[in-house]
């Protein structure tokens, strides 16, 4: 018997059957391709300093982040971390330097700068301030700089004030942009907390460099519900604030699944209660944001 032939043969058959099976979607896990459409799970897991973490130094906040996997935070302004503007060139530069050693990214800074006032002095001062909280966030490492609207005031039809606060996040959107910093735009305040304002705030922006900060609020269920409110906003939102995930009443696993399905690839940052076990919970936090996506 030639064996060289025979062996040759049964090679030939193995490789036709494997690629008929392949064909018929019948392949073994290991051999199949990788699927068309990108698996859950892109998103990153962050922490917000507002709260937990508004006791921290820097160096403190990157330790616990390292410990507990969390790969970014937004530093809030005020907080005992210290990144303000008041800071010199050389202490910026080792901000920067230390969070670009360690695995944790300094993805954002967040600001309480609001644009709704009616005084157009104070307007003018607060956009002035925002400018320099840009430059900080370009020279410490960060990728933009949250804002907010914070009400909106009696005295003025409400139209105009979503138009004002969208020409100044207008005029910022293009600052930013030249720092290579976006302005995200926080679904927050009394009234500009719902949906459908935030949405006509970001078309009087109409700038690419200015999205949404979503901010997991219970007011994401008024009106036309949770899936009507997330579909004003689809494609525009650049981060995710998010509250202690055992809150029964919002719907944590739908919001993820949505983000997930509109290639949402950005920070969902936990913005919980201070804790006497910071690590832990920040530990049970991450499993279950996880979990909720179905990566663990």
């Amino acid at each position: 018997m030639n064996t060289s032939a025979t062996g040759a043969s049964r090679r030939r058959f193995l490789q036709s059957a494997s690629l008929a099976l392949a064909a018929a979607g019948l392949a073994s896990p290991a051999s199949a391709a990788e699927p068309a459409s990108p698996p859950p799970g892109r998103m990153h897991v962050g922490l917000v300093t507002y709260n937990l973490a508004k006791d921290w130094d820097v160096p403190t906040i990157i330790k616990h982040c390292t410990e507990t996997k969390f790969e970014g935070v937004e530093l809030r302004t005020t907080h005992a971390h210290g990144v303000e503007v008041g800071l010199g060139k050389e202490q910026r530069g080792e901000v920067k330097r230390r969070f670009a050693d360690s695995p944790v990214q300094l993805f954002g800074l967040g600001s309480a700068f609001d644009y709704h006032t009616p005084d157009p002095a104070k307007l003018r001062r607060d956009l002035a301030a925002t400018k320099e909280y840009i430059v900080l966030a370009h020279d410490v490492g960060a990728t933009g700089v949250k804002v907010r609207p914070n009400g909106l005031p009696k005295e003025v039809p409400v139209p105009k004030t979503l138009e004002q606060i969208g020409r100044s996040l207008r005029e910022l959107g293009e600052f930013g942009a030249g720092l290579g910093q976006q302005i995200r735009l926080e679904v927050h305040g009394s009234g500009t907390s719902l949906v459908p304002h935030i949405k006509t705030v970001l078309d009087a922006a109409n700038h690419p460099n200015v999205g949404a900060c979503w901010n997991s609020n219970q007011s994401d269920l008024e009106g036309d519900g949770f899936e009507a409110n997330f579909d004003l906003l689809k494609g525009r939102i650049f981060s995710v604030h998010m509250r202690d995930l055992y809150l029964e009443e919002y719907p944590w696993r739908r919001l993820l699944t949505r983000l997930n399905g509109s290639g949402f690839t950005g920070f969902c940052l936990a913005e919980i209660p201070e804790s006497a076990d910071p690590v832990r919970v920040m530990r049970y936090f991450r499993a279950l944001c996880l979990a909720y996506q179905d990566r663990l």
